[in-house]
Formats: structure tokens, C-alpha cells, sequence
């Protein structure tokens, strides 16, 4: 079958992998019919989040069909429409018992204390073969499944794999109360589901800060008071627009992608060197760590203007990727200011039945976000497309079937 392979930094490609098989007897075979590329495949292939093994297939976010189930998934039967969370849980240690399915004790292979089990990534993840497959096995399938109503579309579906929730999450992490001012940082898919999150969970005003004409139009169009980077300085203009005050919360939507070059695509087709040059001479911090290149000490520059833009006593949401590479954040200012820090990887599983409900009634319109579907065989020029960050690439679904 056909997969997305990571082989380096800067050399992805489309070709033929092994066919995935029952091992346990949780598993499932699910066909994919919709990937998608996500900013977090970025990282992998910039080499920003260390460990990648070659070999891996790439993707985190899919909607399928069964096609086969283990002797112990009792939920589910070939046929079944599907949506896959991008994090894995068991389901039945006490973590995912509480929703904190990001932390499962037993989806890691490495242990308990291992940290977020998801698809696509890393060695410290799992290395768990992605979702940018012809054909996936899914493990735990009795929770790492969820049913697809038949009124949402696979277009709708794949962006409630990991975006929407992730924005969900980010939203709640910000204790968002009624008349909130709200920041989100960073208009990509994320963000822009930020933007809609919070509005729906009851923010008065949303102010969002990009330097990317199409996606702040995106976001004007989702009624944020958009703020470019490029044009104005941020952080006054945050204050300025909230009398003196700054915005209540704020939702870091960017991750460590803030700190990437801006130029030069990161798919490169095997010119690793020239990469990692344009890495060196953008970020000065960068460092090489065996077959990746990893952030220096200095704080990102969205956490940055985060904390100096917030609200005293406010509180500020992390769910951009860093790495644990990362290790430096501007914690006497915000300690200063009574900050509160939330972040974390999402709990995909905890809210996906919640957002499929919302989308299958018809009371949020998801499509927008969603700026281009392309088929199977284009994926690695799309990823090129993408990570330029060309107009009218914000989302990408990939069709497989």
C-alpha cells in the first residue's frame, strides 16, 4: 500500500510500506478515505522535534472505514465509519478514566511515564505508523475509534480529528468567562478553530495575531479583530485595543514553529545541508542533535509577546507544539503578573463525540478552515505548499480513497 515515509530532515516521500495486521487483539484495520497535513508534520520534517525514525509514516489526523477488528472490539464491525483521535489511550488506566487521554498510562510503549502516545511521531512517542496510509491499525480501537454520523462529511470529520478539539482544549485550558477578551496567536487551522472555540464558549471579543494576509482575513472573516505582526507591534496594539488593559486570556496556537525559517520549504528532496543552513542563519540558537536540528535557550517569541501583552491575573493557554528540547520561558515575568499557565497536549478522545454532535446539528459551520483537498498522489507538493504558508493553503485534506 502507499504511505507518506519520513526518511530525514527534508526528505519525505510517497511510496509502497508493509500492509498493516491484527497484533493484539484491540486492534482494528480502519481504510483511510481523508488525511490531512498538519503544522505538526512540519516539526517532524524540520527536524524541531527530535527522534523521528526513518521509516515512519507520516499524518495524525484520519477518517476511514473498518475493514477488520481484533476479538476483543466489541463496538465496532468492518463497515463502520470512523474518525481516529490523534492521541491514543487505553481506556482503562486511570488517566483516561479522568479524560486525560493525552496521558495514558499504557499506550507508550516506553512506560507510564513516557509522556503522549500519538500517530506519526517521534520515538518518544510510540513511533506509531500515521495516518497518511492507504490502510492504518489502530490500536485500542474500542476507544480509539469514533463513530461518524452520517451528517457529517468526511471533509467536516477529518478536521475533528485533531484541529477542532486541539482549539476546544486550548479554549477551555484559558478559562474563558462570559465578556472575556481573548487573544489567539497564530491564525493556521489551529488558531483559527481558537477563534470559533472561543466565541462559542463565550468570549466577548477575540483578537488575533498573524503576519499572513490570507489567514488574518480567514480569521476577520470569523469576526477576530486581527492583528499583523508584520505591520504594527503586537503587543501595543493588544493593550491599545483593550484600554490600557491587555486581553484576558491567551491562546498560543503557534508552538515552536514560531522560531522556523520563514523562508526556504522544508521539504527538500534530500538537500539536507542547505536546510540546516537556513536553519542556523534564522534561528542563531538552533543546534544540530544527531539527524535533527533542535531550538536554542531562547523563549519563543509568541510566549513572549503573550506574557507581556496579557492582562494581570490573566491566564494564558499553550497548545502550539514544543518540544521538551525547550527549555527556557519568560517565568519571572509572568510570575510578576499573576499569571496562570495551562498547556498540554490535547485529549482528543474527551471531546470528539461532543464536536461531531455540534457539527451533525448544525450549529457550527466548520468548513471554512478547510482550504484544499487534494488527492494521494500530490501530497508531498502539497506539503511544500503548505509549509510555505502560499495563500489558500491553511488546511489541507488528502482523499485516499
Amino acid at each position: 500500500m502507499k504511505a507518506v515515509v519520513w526518511h530525514g530532515i527534508g526528505d519525505i516521500r510517497l511510496e509502497d510500506v508493509a500492509e498493516p495486521s491484527i497484533e493484539h487483539s484491540q486492534d482494528a484495520i480502519v481504510q483511510i478515505t481523508t488525511s490531512a497535513i498538519c503544522g505538526t508534520d512540519l516539526h517532524m520534517i524540520r527536524g524541531t522535534m527530535p527522534g523521528m525514525v526513518p521509516g515512519t509514516v507520516l499524518g495524525h489526523e484520519g477518517v476511514g472505514v473498518v475493514t477488520e477488528v481484533g476479538s476483543q472490539v466489541r463496538n465496532f464491525q468492518p463497515g463502520d465509519r470512523v474518525v481516529i483521535p490523534s492521541t491514543i489511550g487505553c481506556g482503562t488506566c486511570s488517566y483516561c478514566r479522568s479524560g486525560y487521554f493525552a496521558q495514558c498510562d499504557n499506550a507508550n510503549p516506553g512506560g507510564s511515564r513516557a509522556g503522549t502516545a500519538f500517530f506519526g511521531g517521534p520515538e518518544s512517542t510510540g513511533s506509531f505508523p500515521g495516518l497518511q496510509a492507504e490502510r492504518v491499525r489502530v490500536p485500542y480501537a474500542n476507544v480509539g475509534l469514533v463513530s461518524v454520523p452520517e451528517r457529517v462529511s468526511d471533509e467536516e470529520a477529518v478536521l475533528i480529528s485533531d484541529i477542532f478539539p486541539t482549539a476546544w482544549f486550548g479554549a477551555r485550558l484559558a478559562e474563558i468567562a462570559p465578556g472575556d477578551t481573548v487573544a489567539v496567536m497564530g491564525c493556521g487551522p489551529v488558531g483559527l478553530f481558537a477563534v470559533l472555540s472561543a466565541y462559542l464558549q463565550g468570549a466577548g471579543r477575540v483578537l488575533a495575531v498573524d503576519g499572513v494576509g490570507s489567514r488574518l482575513e480567514q480569521a476577520r472573516l470569523l469576526h477576530a479583530e486581527v492583528i499583523d505582526y508584520t505591520k504594527e507591534d503586537p503587543v501595543a496594539t493588544m493593550v491599545e485595543l483593550t484600554g490600557g488593559i491587555g486581553p484576558d486570556r491567551v491562546i498560543d496556537a503557534v508552538g515552536v514553529d514560531a522560531e522556523q525559517p520563514k523562508q526556504g520549504p522544508a521539504v527538500q528532496e534530500g538537500l539536507r545541508e542547505q536546510f540546516a543552513a537556513e536553519v542556523s542563519e534564522i534561528v542563531p540558537q538552533a543546534r544540530p542533535q544527531g539527524d535533527t536540528w533542535v531550538p536554542g535557550d531562547a523563549p519563543s517569541q509568541v510566549t513572549r509577546w503573550a506574557v507581556d501583552a496579557i492582562a494581570k491575573a490573566g491566564t494564558l493557554s499553550i497548545i502550539g507544539v514544543y518540544p521538551p528540547t525547550m527549555t527556557h520561558f519568560p517565568i519571572g515575568a509572568a510570575m510578576n503578573k499573576n499569571l496562570t499557565l495551562k498547556m498540554g497536549n490535547c485529549n482528543h478522545r474527551t471531546y470528539i463525540p461532543e464536536l461531531l454532535e455540534m457539527v451533525a446539528a448544525g450549529s457550527v459551520d466548520i468548513t471554512s478552515v478547510l482550504t484544499q483537498e487534494v488527492p494521494f498522489d500530490e501530497v508531498v507538493n502539497s506539503y511544500r505548499a503548505f509549509d510555505h504558508r502560499e495563500p489558500g493553503w491553511t488546511k489541507v485534506a488528502v482523499t485516499t480513497a
